[in-house]
């Protein structure tokens, strides 16, 4: 498995049209949109487009602070009764009502294919991806993955299930607890190493280790809780809006 740092197609093309206002993934662009491949979480709502473009722009920061000010608090409950079967089975194609969903291709794969550049599928699969390069958002790495190393890139709740179990999920439905676990809008394919480092933390205690996404990382994990009307703890609150300037 190798992780490097190499120029991205974008600015080879840049340089040689001598174009101005070229920008790569993970960099600021100084306005809303995307960057190469990737897209603000503005124009993402349904979370069906690729990567997690950085969020800059002034009033999209302001924005920002709006989103997550907007936002119920309560204490972390425990963790008690906590499963990750209690979410359903593992990248379940059939959670109705999230986008990607009874395609015949699983969430993980789906999301692979989402985010993932040169993809390479099994034999005579256009669902099973075998290998890919990933413009990895929270460690601002490339990385050109095998599955013969799966867990090299690891799916990643932005709010947490044992997270959202704390704060409120133990008492969902079913079906609710499956549409989280399996909703574009709430997964990111990640470095695995960061992946596991983040657990399942909030935002007070963990954020992406490229600093020039924090904000758009914050807008993501808001939007989510938004959507399923999920208070999050004070702590994870603040640490969002000091993210995005507030």
């Amino acid at each position: 498995m190798l992780i490097r740092r190499r120029l991205h197609p974008v600015a080879v093309l840049c340089g040689l049209a001598l174009l101005s206002g070229c920008t790569l993934p993970g960099q600021e662009s100084g306005g809303s949109g995307s960057t190469g491949r990737v897209v603000s979480p503005f124009l993402n709502p349904d979370g069906t487009k690729p990567g997690l473009a950085p969020v800059t722009a002034k009033d999209e920061r302001a924005r920002a602070r709006t989103l997550i000010e907007g936002l119920a608090t309560r204490k972390r409950g425990p963790r008690t009764g906590y499963a990750r079967d209690e979410f359903g089975e593992a990248w379940l194609d059939k959670a109705d009502g999230v986008p990607l969903a009874r395609n015949g291709c699983d969430t993980r794969n789906d999301l692979l294919r989402r985010d993932g550049r040169e993809l390479r599928f099994r034999d005579g699969s256009n669902c099973v991806v075998v290998s890919m390069t990933l413009d990895d958002p929270y460690t601002g790495t490339v990385i050109d993955w095998r599955k013969q190393k799966a867990s090299e890139v690891q799916i990643d709740h932005v709010v947490p299930l044992s997270y959202a179990w704390q704060m409120g999920a133990s008492r969902w439905t079913d079906a609710k607890r499956q549409r989280l676990a399996n909703d574009p809008l709430n997964l990111l394919p990640v470095q695995g190493r960061a992946n596991s480092s983040k657990g399942d933390s909030g935002p007070a205690s963990w954020l992406p280790p490229a600093k020039g996404v924090r904000c758009a990382y914050a807008v993501r994990f808001a939007q989510v809780a938004e959507k399923y009307a999920l208070p999050v703890a004070a702590p994870d609150r603040k640490a969002m809006l000091e993210q995005c300037g507030g």
